[in-house]
């Protein structure tokens, strides 16, 4: 194993200076490994799920949702945020259904990805989804969006023209291509 105690900071105090609904915010005081002192400033987030759902004909199930403090709409996975105390699988499940209508038979879970490491304790879990039944969507008050499927060819070439930017959703795709190769 790797010895990491040369670059390891130790916190000694922690302040929470903003509570939300959804997101906190702390400064925190840490011991740097040349024992001089920073302050760190992060976003504390309660983790989520994304799912990479797969269609019967083996093209992928997308969203297209406006995201506020971008001002645009974003291609992007079915995702949504962990509640407390709640199994992930669950959570997947619970999201797949509820943005986009569709069950799946079948669920993978492939890893995590932690999207903003350098001020976000954020963690999303990753689940691709297959044996989708299309049902009826079950929107949360306020959440619009549409519901569009691409090929993976597709998608790798909306990364590479910048129709797609979300991180999370970049590293959905090469998680799904390493697992489906060139399908749909």
């Amino acid at each position: 194993m790797q010895d990491d105690s040369h670059l390891i900071e130790v916190q000694t105090a922690s302040e929470r200076v903003f509570d939300g609904a959804l997101l906190h915010i702390n400064r925190d005081t840490v011991r740097l490994p040349d024992n001089s002192s920073a302050t760190r400033e992060y976003v504390v987030h309660p983790g989520a799920v994304m799912i990479i759902p797969v269609l019967p004909d083996g093209r992928l199930l997308m969203e297209r949702q406006f995201r506020f403090p971008l001002d645009r709409v974003f291609i992007e996975f079915p995702a949504g945020k962990l509640d407390p105390g709640e199994d992930p699988l669950a959570c997947g499940q619970r999201e797949l259904l509820e943005e986009t209508g569709y069950t799946a038979s079948e669920w993978q879970y492939l890893g995590v990805i932690h999207p903003l490491i350098s001020y976000s304790s954020e963690e999303i879990k990753v689940y691709l989804a297959k044996g989708l039944v299309a049902g009826e969507a079950q929107l949360d008050e306020g959440e619009f969006l549409e519901l569009i499927s691409m090929s993976l060819d597709e998608l790798k070439a909306a990364v590479l023209d910048g129709r797609i930017t979300d991180g999370k959703t970049t590293s959905g795709i090469f998680w799904a291509e390493q697992l489906l190769g060139e399908v749909g």
